[in-house]
This record gives structure tokens, sequence and C-alpha cells, in this order.
């Protein structure tokens, strides 16, 4: 079976009914309109639409139709093909019709500045880039250094010269299932690592991957057709199309918002009846500041419906869910470890009946293997750290001709994830943290995820990141870089007095007030404080007590 399938076996059982939902807010003009008001409202102007929607049956014509096209084009097969679309309901349409054509998929990164954009072709071999009118001016100077780019089609209207109208050619197309066999072998997509590290990575996954995260997904979180399921984060992260691919199982409805103002997350809930909600850990921080400041009255908004909230994408502060909890006590709760290279989430899932053990990102998840070890590859005693490693039926083909990169994580089909982390005697794995983020400091190891979970629990402290910067005589130190809320005022002598709660070696020796980068995932941009913190002269904070 390939992932295809399932949207074609939707459109034969479900055809009549929503798939798909996208939700605009941003440009509102009426705040007590719904948006389906909104939408009538705005009928005169097509470009700027509130809400827009589409069955199962169309999203499949749909996808056949741009299958077509790309066939008419002498595409053949293993093709790959560039999606730099910001969330909307063309996107998934736009995707499963690369796959229908036998092509590879490439989502693109919409953060991407027009030099990564031109590194990340070349390096998938992009022969055909689908883009929207966001990337225009980001496109305007690298369109005649695309070597390999043969075709460049543009969702939206009024289009560059150097690009084709994709919709208007689609309508010429046949929405027929273009003649093309698949196996589950076949190369599906390539999805680029984060970038937390440096240029990314093209990560190759087949129809196999994305199948097996389709079932690991629904078998973790359990969508029914009568679930909804609202989808946030940018759909050209395996974490956001992963989480959908239990919708996509279940033939379930999803909303696709675009905004992350918690009004906006709350009317969506409301208006659309959503019951799954999966949020960045920022997401939810900014909902909850936003209920207990009053900001926000939740008797406004109907939520009976909302049965799961589940993060992932990062490490989940333990006080962030009990926060969490209090606020919204009728929920399930999860969370969902995996990497792009493990074709996202599920990989490790602490499960909804795993409550007592929030702080944990859960066991080995359906289908799934892991294991704790050391720098020779054998496993450690319990208890203790080492670098987590995964198996299963998601795990990457390789890195995309770059075989020196595979060799280093793949060992015996093994994903080695660079996560350092520890086991329970309950046998739930604990982060401690990125390999490449541990400082040592006077020779002794420190995890900055510990520092920054317990400085999270000071209630001046939006968001926190330690990082290591050079000493002369301790090899390192770590800095914490401290955003505070909004509307409150912080000293570095009250964060120093916080941390006579920590062990001495762990306090923290300089403490910076400014803003924590994250990229659209909700990843700390850890790279981009080092260059900033480790060239500049710091005044470094006096560690008392």
């Amino acid at each position: 079976m390939v992932i295809t399938d399932f949207l074609e076996r939707n459109a034969r059982l479900y055809g009549s009914e929503t798939a798909l939902v996208e939700i605009n807010p941003s440009d509102e003009r009426d705040q007590a309109a719904t948006w389906r008001e909104l939408n009538l409202i705005a009928a005169a102007n097509p470009d700027a639409p509130y809400r827009r929607e589409m069955s199962w049956k169309d999203f499949d014509r749909r996808a056949n139709r741009f299958a077509n096209l790309l066939l008419s084009r002498g595409l053949q097969r293993g093709a790959k093909v560039g999606i730099l679309l910001m969330n909307c309901l063309e996107w998934l349409p736009i995707y499963f019709g690369v796959l229908k054509a036998g092509c590879v998929a490439v989502p693109m990164n919409f953060r991407y500045s027009s030099d990564e954009i031109k590194y990340c072709l070349d390096l998938a071999d992009v022969e055909v880039l689908v883009f929207g009118p966001e990337f225009v001016t980001r496109m305007d100077p690298i369109v005649s250094s695309l070597d390999k780019v043969k075709m460049l089609f543009f969702v939206g209207r009024g289009g560059p010269a150097y690009s084709e109208d994709c919709m208007r050619l689609t309508d010429f197309c046949s929405s027929s299932a273009p003649p093309v066999q698949l196996s589950d072998t076949d190369d599906a997509a390539i999805y680029f690592s984060s970038g937390t590290t440096g240029f990314p990575k093209a990560i190759l996954h087949d129809h196999l991957s994305l199948v097996s995260s389709c079932r690991t997904e629904q078998k973790h979180h359990g969508q029914t057709r009568d679930d909804v399921f609202l989808c946030i984060p940018p759909l050209y992260h395996t974490g956001a199309k992963m989480h959908w691919f239990g919708s996509l199982l279940s033939g379930s409805r999803a909303v696709l918002l675009r905004g992350v103002k918690p009004e906006w997350i709350l009317r969506a809930v409301t208006e659309e009846k959503c019951t799954i909600v999966w949020l960045l850990v920022p997401w939810a921080q900014d909902l909850l500041d936003a209920i207990e400041s009053g900001r926000v009255n939740l008797d406004d908004y109907y939520l009976d419906q909302w049965r799961l909230m589940h993060i992932g994408a990062q490490p989940v502060p333990p006080s962030l869910v009990a926060r969490w909890l209090k606020v919204f006590p009728h929920h399930q709760y999860d969370t969902n470890y995996g990497l792009s290279e493990s074709i996202g989430p599920g990989c490790v899932h602490l499960g909804v009946e795993n409550i007592h053990k929030v702080g944990a990102i859960g066991k080995p998840g359906y289908m799934w293997k892991a294991k704790i070890i050391d720098e020779k590859g054998q496993p450690v005693k319990q208890g203790e750290v080492g670098e987590l490693a995964v198996y299963g039926p998601g795990v990457m083909k390789c890195y995309y001709k770059n075989p020196e990169a595979t060799a280093e994580v793949l060992h015996d089909r093994w994903l080695y994830t660079g996560d350092m982390a520890r086991e329970d005697e309950d046998g739930f794995i604990y982060l401690v943290d990125r390999k490449k983020d541990v400082v040592i400091s006077g020779g002794e190891n420190i995890y900055p995820v510990q520092i920054e979970d317990f400085l999270r629990a000071y209630d001046k402290i939006k968001d926190v990141a330690v990082i290591g910067l050079p000493d002369a005589r301790l090899g390192e130190i770590t800095a914490a870089i401290i955003e505070v809320k909004e509307g409150q005022t912080c000293t570095e002598a009250e964060i120093n007095e916080f941390c006579k709660g920590l062990p001495r070696y762990k306090r923290p020796r300089k403490i910076i007030f400014e803003h924590v980068p994250r990229n659209p995932t909700g990843k700390i941009e850890k790279p981009v404080l080092r260059e900033r913190y480790c060239k500049t002269p710091l005044v470094e904070a006096q560690v008392t007590g």
C-alpha cells in the first residue's frame, strides 16, 4: 500500500464530506462575525477569503490534475518537485499530485532566504518548483541561476513573468487518476533537517515511511471520523503533516489555521468544533498567558468537544503541562518525540494514559524500538545518560547524496538521533539534551535543558535558552538567555537568587535578557545565539550563594 491509496479511498467513501478547511483570520474586519459570515462579506474579493473548504472528492481530483500536469510536461518517475508555499488549501493536493505522478515531493521551509532556497533546490536536484506570492521577492534574485529547475509554477494571481499559473494549467488537465503504478519502496519525499545546526541536509523517505507514520499517528491518538484536527504548524515540516496523516487514515476533517494568536486558536476550536489540537511550546505558553492575564476569557468560547492537546518538536517543560491541566482539567495530554529522519513524531510516545510521567517523552511508539547507547554503541545501564537510538519502518532511506553523513547516523537501520536521554525504572525515556548542546564545564557535563526547565518555573520568565560560552579556565561556562514576560521586569539578582535551587555547578554564569529565537517548528535556534554571544563581550553576572 502507498500513501495515495488512502486519499483515493476517502474520495470514494466520503467524497462529498469536507476534508480540509483553510482559515485566514489576520485581516478580519468584524470580530463579531464568524469566519463563514466574513467569507460572504468578502465575496467580492476572492484574493482574501477568510474561510475555504474542500471535499475529499475535490481533494483527490485536484491531486490527479496536478499529477497529470507533471506527466504532460514529461516528468519521469523519481523527478523532484519542490513545494514552497505557506499553509493553504492547495498545499496538500499539490503534494499528493506529486506522489501520484511517481515523483518525489520536496517541501521547503517558508523562512528560507534566497540563498537557502537555491541551496536546497540544488541539493535535492529539484526540476519543478511550485511557489506562492510570499516568495516572489526571494525568488527574483536567484531565478536566473537555478540551472536544474526546468519549470516554475505559481500558486496565486499575478505571478512573475518567469512562472506559469499553476491553477489555470491544472484546470485543463484530466481529473482521473494517472496511469502510474507505485510501490511502497518507491522514493516519496525529501524533507530537510531543521537547519538549527547549519545548512540543512536532505532526508529521503519512501512510501513505506509515509504509510507507517499514518498508522503510528492514528494508533497513538485514536482519530475517528468524528474528530476534527486543528493544524497550525507549517505543512512543509514532518510534524504537522504526519499528525494530519491520522486524519487522512480515519477520513476525518482537518482545519489549517494561518495564525497563532490565542484568540484565533480558541475561535477556530469553537467555530470548527475541533477536537484535537497540536501546539508548539511557545503557542501553548502564549495561550496560557493570555488566559491567566485575563486578556482572553474562556467563557467567550465553546470548547467542550476539545478532547486532546498534544505537543512535540522540542522538550516540553513539566511546569507548562501542569499549568495547562489546571486551566483545561478535562483535556487528555500527550507528547510525541521524533525527527524528520524518523518521519516525524511518534517513534517515542508518552501516551494519554501516562500523565503521571509528564516530563518523559515516553516509550517506543507503535511499530518502533528504542535504546540508549554509549559512545561505542553499547546499551548503557538503566538510569545512565547516553544517546537515544531508534529503529522502525519510518527511518529514512538516507541523507540524499550524502553517504558520509548517512553513515554517521544509520547503523544496521538504527538511527542515532544525537539526543542524550536516560531511561527510568519503568522504561520511560527522558530527554536530557542534544548531544551537540551539552556544555562541558570544568570536566562536568551540564545539560542545558535541565537548567531551562528549572528557570521556566520562575513566573516572570516567558522563554529561556541556555548555551555554552568559551572560558579560558573551565573550557565552557553556561549562559542563560532569558525572555521576560510582557509587562514584567526582572533583574540578574532575582535570577541568581532563584538559581540557588540548582547545584552550584549548574547555575548560569551569565544572565542575558533578550528575545529567544525559535524556528518555525518551535525549536530554539541555539547556533544563532552562539554566533551572537560567543563573539560579543558580555558582563558576567555574579553567581552567589
